[in-house]
Parts: C-alpha cells; sequence; structure tokens
C-alpha cells in the first residue's frame, strides 16, 4: 500500500467528507472539521439524504445514508455528537411495527437513485438494511452511550437476531449484515449459524448483482480480534489482504466492484473505497 499516492488521490477525486475521514485515518485530522462535512448531508428531521449513500442522489433522509452516518461517528471516537443519538430518533420515528426499517421510505426526486432506492417498499422490513445500520450503531454505541441506551437501538438489534434466525436462505448483503450485526453484539450462536452459509474460500456469490460481484471474507469480517474472524482460516485472510493490497490502482486509489448509478456516484465511491482498503490494511497490519 502507497499511502502517499492514496492522498494524492484523495485530494483529486474523493468528496470532502472521504478526505476528512482519510486524514482522520491517517493520523493528520480534524474531528470538527469531519463531523461539518457530514452534516452537510443533514437534514432538520436528524436524518441524513443528500447523496451520503452515492448510488441514492435524492434529498429526502433515508434509512440507508444513516449507515454512512453511523460510519462517521464511529471514526470520531472517543468524541461523541450529539447528531448521533438524534439520528436514533429519527430512525425510531420510521421503524415499522415489527421493529425493522424499511429498504428505503418514498424518493420524490428519483435522478440518479438507484432502482432498488426509488422503487423500494416503505411498507416491508428489509434485514439487510435494519442490520447494516444497526450493526454501525452498535459499534458507535460501544464509546456513545446515549446511543447504546437508545430504545431504537434494542429493537432493531432484537428484529434482527429473531429475523437472521427464521430465514432459510440469505441473499449475500444481508448475510454480510446480519454477521456485522451479530459480531457487534457478540452473538456467537448467530455467528456460527450465519457461518454455515459461507464456503471454505469465504465466497458468497451477490444476487442480482454484476457476473463476478462477490462478497468476500474481508467484506464479512474485515478486522482482526473479532469472533467473526474465527469463521475463515488465516490462509484465506493473508490471501485477501495481499489481494486488497494489489488492487490499489496506478493513480492510488481502490475501486468498488459494484455498478454506480450516476456519474457522481461512480466517483464518490472510489474515495469512499480508498478510505476502506487504507483502514482495513492500516489495521491488519499489525494482526
Amino acid at each position: 500500500m502507497n499511502l502517499t499516492k492514496a492522498s494524492e488521490f484523495m485530494a483529486m477525486y474523493a468528496r470532502p467528507l472521504d478526505r476528512r475521514r482519510f486524514e482522520l485515518l491517517t493520523g493528520e485530522g480534524d474531528r470538527e472539521a469531519l463531523l461539518a462535512a457530514l452534516n452537510a448531508y443533514r437534514n432538520p428531521d436528524g436524518g441524513y439524504g443528500h447523496g451520503l449513500e452515492p448510488d441514492l442522489r435524492s434529498r429526502t433522509s433515508q434509512p440507508g445514508p444513516a449507515l454512512h452516518a453511523f460510519e462517521v461517528f464511529e471514526e470520531l471516537a472517543p468524541v461523541t455528537a450529539p447528531e448521533a443519538v438524534a439520528l436514533c430518533d429519527w430512525l425510531a420515528s420510521v421503524t415499522l411495527p415489527d421493529g425493522g426499517l424499511p429498504f428505503g421510505l418514498h424518493v420524490p426526486d428519483p435522478a440518479g437513485c438507484a432502482p432498488f432506492w426509488a422503487g423500494a417498499d416503505p411498507g416491508a422490513s428489509s434485514l439487510q438494511i435494519t442490520a447494516v445500520v444497526a450493526a454501525t450503531a452498535q459499534r458507535v454505541a460501544v464509546h456513545d452511550r446515549a446511543v447504546a441506551e437508545h430504545p431504537w437501538l434494542d429493537r432493531a438489534t432484537r428484529y434482527c437476531l429473531d429475523a437472521l434466525r427464521a430465514k432459510d436462505e440469505l441473499h449475500a448483503l444481508e448475510l454480510a449484515f446480519a454477521l456485522w450485526l451479530a459480531d457487534a453484539v457478540d452473538d456467537t450462536e448467530a455467528i456460527a449459524l450465519l457461518g454455515e452459509h459461507i464456503p471454505d474460500n469465504g465466497l458468497v456469490h451477490v444476487q442480482g448483482g454484476l457476473e463476478d460481484e462477490m462478497m468476500r471474507p474481508l467484506d464479512f469480517a474485515p478486522y482482526p480480534g473479532r469472533p467473526v474472524r474465527s469463521l475463515f482460516k488465516p490462509d484465506v485472510i493473508t490471501a485477501e489482504l495481499r489481494r486488497l493490497d494489489g488492487e490499489q490502482r496506478d493513480d492510488g486509489g481502490w475501486r468498488v466492484d459494484f455498478a454506480s448509478y450516476s456519474p457522481a456516484a461512480e466517483l464518490e465511491w472510489s474515495g469512499y473505497a480508498t478510505v476502506k482498503a487504507v483502514s482495513i490494511l492500516t489495521r491488519n497490519a499489525d494482526r
């Protein structure tokens, strides 16, 4: 990994939010600047929109962008932000009676939005979106007591843990995000149950995605020292880390392996992917 080239890539191509995230990750960041960059996507209702999720360009608050907001709140640790618990309030306001979040709410401005976002059913709970949002919120809860004690988080977590046990088949993204949540709450029973869906090589095809789009071991278990890592043999993880390291482009950045739905999204995902790759490689360096 060439951090100098990665930094140059971020300066030339990434949106301000991911530049601030990269700076904090590499030890040169400003938490106040990062929070300010995130709040550019915030709505008065406490939710987030405006393309914070790159393939969801809508100005409206949506469950999907909440994931990315919680990623930033986790990165702010040990600093907490009142916006995090306000986001929990907003999520509680759109949670369905069974405790789950809808995949998406009504999109009045669908330009540049992926069809799965624009066409989502706001009356149906989604294990996929609820699990990924709750999992990231649980990681924030480690240092933010207000988030840890918010009733929305417990309710969403219980919905997901019940739902994953009731399903015989899981979409690759449901599987990954349910594992993130089970790992975040140290539910080893759920981790073992979900692990039965993953072959020894750790590759699970993403149904409905590109022909070669896969969820890989580092998508399921990106960081060392977590219970979910026990699902994968050490040599599988080592090979995946070498693979990720080798995917750095000549321009210094990384790219996603899924389709984007607007020119802006394609560019923004590259900055996001670069932050993610540097984070994974850095945190695994001394494993």
